[in-house]
């Protein structure tokens, strides 16, 4: 790795993390169940197996303080975190055994002990510009230059995250740039057309979301019917002029819906093809998901890991995924977000997703001038979710700084980005939560107003 291009700190600590592994035969691994953490996982768990190394992967739904007590108990000499790990630094500074954390969100505390790589510790946001899946190639590279190959999987991990709608940024651009030139990616020109079998993809869409087309065949097969497309066509094989026809009624829908240019800017963003993989990264990057979405984060390590096996049954259960996501997100266009002075909120408890509807409905359905919040009560913990906007981050909200103060202010915890963040906090502690986090971030909206 070029030392002009990533920082000397970065490409030290990532080397202790090399020499760590080097001296243990077995390694725990522990990463978050989503495209970026289930991309993290299969990188990680490859580089493990080409060094020859025993490992066993486990995939969170969040780093807690139950997670973090089932972390003490584990037995193992060494463990690895990925996609997970800022906000219990110190509780993991306190374990015994060997820990290597590769994470990029906000980061709370510099690591007195364990070997910890996060963009955010050498001045680069790990919002935008280096997500897990870019801190785990980065440290299989370290361990062998013959792991480049893995920069594939590193780009579902990317594109998974949203690091890439508005162009690749920070350490990205560096595996970007490499990955081109030793052709492992190719790039292509993006569109708001889905890609695949039309009739199919569109009745699945949710990014984009059309409301009265998006889960409903009649409203499909209208669409198709005005641009003069057939029922059984692909993407691939549309003429210019049904390109054309197609993406201008689609255009005309979303604005409709109200949609923001800025969301349909990113609707068409650049397509990352794969060379060693029959789909493009942000393809890849839905099929780990899915995985992870139904449980069976399992079978998602593996397809990342290469397994054809793996991979096909992966790819059929994304189907699933998205069949129960659209579910879903019908049920909340149906019943509407619940609108607070300065956040709109939903409850998924019966829905499930959380995180993914939270994403949709912020572009696609509430009001474009709040961050949009979804709460799960279905477990014994309240599981939250949060999304904003670009614009809203402009307005001064910070969902980072917001969620983990309000979660903390009801005997919960929190944290994440500032576009993107989660937490949990006590069942019969919701509503005062919800309360507290429109205040805060309205306090964050006025502050901002203040200066200027």
């Amino acid at each position: 790795m070029d030392d002009t291009v990533l920082p000397s700190k970065l490409l030290s600590t990532l080397s202790q993390a090399a020499d760590i592994i080097s001296g243990h035969d077995f390694i725990q691994v522990y990463s978050h169940y989503d495209a970026d953490g289930i991309s993290s996982a299969s990188i990680i768990a490859k580089t493990l197996l080409r060094a020859g190394k025993e490992f066993k992967v486990t995939l969170l739904t969040s780093l807690d303080n139950a997670a973090m007590e089932l972390i003490r108990k584990n037995p193992a000499g060494c463990i690895i975190i990925s996609d997970l790990g800022a906000s219990y630094i110190e509780q993991l500074d306190s374990l015994e055994c060997d820990v290597i954390v590769l994470d990029h969100h906000t980061a709370e505390q510099q690591a007195k002990r364990i070997c910890y790589a996060n963009p955010h510790l050498y001045g680069i946001d790990g919002m935008t510009s280096g997500c897990g899946a870019t801190m785990s190639f980065l440290f299989s590279v370290a361990v062998s230059e013959k792991n480049w190959d893995l920069v594939q999987v590193a780009f579902a991990g990317i594109t998974g995250d949203r690091q890439a709608v508005n162009g690749v940024k920070g350490l990205n651009v560096y595996l970007y740039e490499e990955a081109l030139e030793r052709g492992y990616i190719k790039v292509a020109e993006g569109s708001m057309i889905p890609r695949g079998h039309l009739a199919s993809e569109l009745y699945l869409s949710t990014e984009p979301y059309l409301a009265g087309i998006s889960g409903n065949a009649d409203g499909v097969a209208g669409l198709l019917d005005s641009a003069g497309i057939g029922r059984e066509k692909n993407s691939k094989d549309l003429t210019e002029n049904e390109k054309r026809k197609l993406s201008s009624l689609i255009a005309l829908k979303l604005i409709e819906q109200g949609t923001s240019v800025q969301t349909m800017f990113e609707l068409s963003r650049t397509v990352y093809q794969l060379k060693d993989w029959s789909m493009d990264a942000e393809t890849l990057g839905s099929v780990l998901n899915g995985c992870g979405r139904l449980g069976l984060g399992g079978v998602g390590v593996s397809a990342g890991m290469g397994d054809a096996k793996n991979l096909t049954l992966a790819v059929e259960l994304e189907n699933t995924s998205r069949s129960q996501m659209m579910e879903g997100v019908l049920s909340l266009q149906k019943n509407g977000l619940s609108q607070m002075e300065n956040i709109q909120w939903f409850d998924s408890s019966t829905l499930g997703f959380t995180g993914m509807l939270c994403s949709i409905a912020m572009q696609f359905m509430g009001d474009p001038s709040k961050p949009t919040i979804g709460v799960n009560r279905s477990e014994g913990t309240a599981k939250i979710s949060s999304r904003a906007t670009f614009s809203l981050l402009e307005k001064g909200v910070d969902l980072s700084t917001a969620l983990k103060e309000a979660c903390a202010s009801v005997g919960g915890t929190g944290g994440g980005h500032r576009i993107a963040s989660g937490g949990s906090c006590p069942k019969d502690k919701c509503e005062e939560f919800l309360s507290n986090l429109d205040m805060i971030i309205g306090k964050q909206i006025q502050g901002r107003a203040d200066v200027e």
